[in-house]
């Protein structure tokens, strides 16, 4: 049984879990949804920076994760993809589990549970971190959400 994280965000999606995954899973697409950050995709290893001038190419907050787990979703099964956060700064995990809800709709639900490496308690800076990641993790899923949309209105 796949599980789901208490305070994953959760949005429902008008279209067959396969198609939710492919689009939400493939984390090069987050680039156009998370603001002022660009992604890099290297076997296994993805990498994603953001700043001001990230997108042109400048350096920034660099988060650097490994693919852990990649189950699409079979059936009525859930899709699984877990990440862990490696990089200097940024420590931690990060989950996305699609859920089929019907023939034509989906759930996506996107966790992330983020803290600083460094001196500082885990649990304070996750704390710190928790309010801004849950913004864009909702605002990222809404951008997909309205992308899927959009095209389907569009055929």
């Amino acid at each position: 049984m796949t599980s789901i994280p208490i305070d994953a965000v959760v949005r429902s999606f008008p279209v067959d879990a396969t198609t939710a995954w492919d689009l939400v899973t493939d984390l090069r697409n987050h680039e156009r949804w998370i603001p002022l950050t660009r992604v890099t995709v290297d076997g296994s290893t993805v990498t994603a920076v953001s700043g001001p001038l990230a997108k042109r190419g400048f350096p920034g907050l660099t988060d650097v994760m490994t693919i852990d787990t990649y189950e699409p979703p079979t059936g009525d099964e859930p899709g699984i993809a877990t990440y862990t956060k490696v990089g200097r700064v940024l420590k931690g995990h990060a989950s996305i589990v699609v859920v089929p809800s019907g023939p034509s709709s989906s759930k996506v639900f996107w966790s992330e549970e983020v803290y600083l490496a460094g001196p500082l308690p885990r649990r304070l800076t996750g704390a710190v971190l928790k309010p801004f990641l849950g913004v864009m993790v909702r605002y990222a899923l809404r951008r997909a959400r309205n992308e899927v949309r959009a095209t389907d209105h569009n055929s």
